[in-house]
């Protein structure tokens, strides 16, 4: 064999061992690069995924107390803690392994950070007092400006805990004093019970009104007994403000979130407009429609917004439907007859500072483009009238919140019945 076929042929092997080396390089990166997607993806699911009621309930009891109240099933569940004013922090339809039905504030939690202005801890219905905003605010110092700046929580109200009164299998009973003062600065003297009480399926039938539950439905449900007694020598009165009990429901957004809101249909000369929508600057109508039998509002997170409705509009009922998920959540509370004074919350010197509403709804999103959000979350509220209370003198606000999961079929029925509408009315509300 000639000298330049033997160099002939050791170019070739040089070039088919260089080739090889390549192409394993080659594969070796892409087996790289796709075991780091599916890194990423598998990350991004268990981050996208909700926490079960087990998963959240194990991580507060690293942070707070926590009192578990559950049926006779064992799989309907409420979650409540004392540290927090006897705070409803989530509730389960199905055991530990359900769903997670309040809002959460994990990254909070884990801080251990104290906010000055408030602690959005979460939770699904907290104890609160109003006013918020005017005159008679309990949220604004004597003199301060009505802006974000110089709004804060009362402590009361934020992060002093309740005294556990009792305690049950089915319930539980919180307790607590205190004294706060209005802006006009007027002090209330004050003491708060409050109880917690899981329900059974019979007795969801039976608030709800209706005749049966299908047994394709996982529900829970809780009822909260809010009653605020006056222990000062001082009777309350309008001239110097009067306060309101206000429970608000922080709940998990989505996309196809739609808060369902039915109020009282008649003229607007007689029952005035049917709602209000300028809380946080008027709500774009692609995020508020207001149709013949109920009002629809996004509670998608995404844009920062809020309406009230005056008890002359105002239902006993409010709610949301989670179209993706089949989960249907009803808040009803104790409206009173003929009673229209309700404390005012707008951020302003108010006309009529008991022109209030009995009915909110909230949406989370960033104050101001570029901004945290404090969630995202959604939230369903409802309030007392106005408490002119006599020295010793009490009063009630009950509310019941009720999640019913399940599909389509069987949850339209229990729309229907409650809101007067039905699901299709919801899903198509935007479009």
């Amino acid at each position: 064999m000639k000298n330049k076929d033997i160099f002939t042929i050791q170019k070739l092997g040089i070039l088919i061992l260089s080739l090889g080396l390549m192409t394993s390089c080659n594969s070796k990166k892409k087996a790289e690069t796709e075991n780091k997607t599916m890194d990423t993806e598998e990350h991004q699911n268990k981050s996208s995924k909700r926490a079960t009621y087990g998963d959240d309930v194990r991580f507060m009891k690293n942070y707070i107390d926590v009192i578990e109240l559950a049926d006779n099933t064992n799989q309907s569940k409420v979650a409540v803690s004392a540290a927090l004013q006897g705070r409803v922090m989530t509730s389960s339809a199905f055991g530990n392994e359900g769903r997670s039905y309040g809002w959460i504030n994990r990254e909070l939690f884990e801080s251990k950070e104290v906010q000055e202005h408030i602690n959005v801890y979460g939770g699904e219905e907290r104890f609160w007092l109003g006013p918020e905003g005017g005159q008679y605010s309990i949220f604004f110092k004597k003199g301060a400006r009505f802006t974000l700046d110089d709004w804060y929580t009362p402590k009361l109200i934020d992060l002093e805990p309740f005294e556990v009164k009792q305690v049950s299998p089915t319930s539980a009973t919180f307790t607590k004093k205190a004294s706060l003062k209005n802006y006009s600065g007027f002090q209330f003297d004050m003491e708060i019970e409050r109880k917690v009480a899981i329900l059974s399926k019979s007795a969801i039938q039976q608030e709800l009104g209706l005749k049966e539950l299908s047994s394709a439905l996982k529900t829970v449900a809780y009822q909260t007994t809010n009653t605020l007694t006056n222990i000062s020598q001082e009777a309350w009165q309008k001239e110097t403000g009067l306060l309101s009990i206000w429970l608000l429901g922080m709940f998990n957004h989505s996309p196809n979130t739609t808060i369902v809101i039915p109020y009282v249909q008649g003229d607007d000369a007689e029952l005035g407009k049917v709602v209000n929508d300028t809380y946080f600057g008027k709500v774009p109508a692609d995020r508020l429609v207001v149709k013949e039998n109920a009002i629809f509002f996004k509670g998608d997170g995404e844009y920062r917004s809020k309406i009230g409705l005056t008890p002359m509009r105002a239902k006993d009922i409010a709610g949301s439907y989670d179209s993706a998920n089949g989960i249907l959540t009803i808040v009803k509370y104790n409206k009173p007859k003929n009673i229209t004074d309700y404390v005012n919350s707008m951020w302003e010197i108010q006309e009529e500072p008991f022109s209030g509403d009995v009915i909110n709804a909230y949406n989370d999103g960033a104050p101001k483009p570029g901004e945290k959000p404090l969630g995202p979350f959604y939230e369903l509220e409802t309030s007392s009238p106005a408490l002119a209370l006599k020295s010793g003198e009490s009063a009630e606000h009950i509310q019941t919140t009720f999640h019913i999961e399940g599909d389509e079929t069987t949850l339209n029925p229990v729309i229907q019945k409650l809101f007067g509408v039905n699901i299709n009315d919801i899903k198509n509300a935007f479009k």
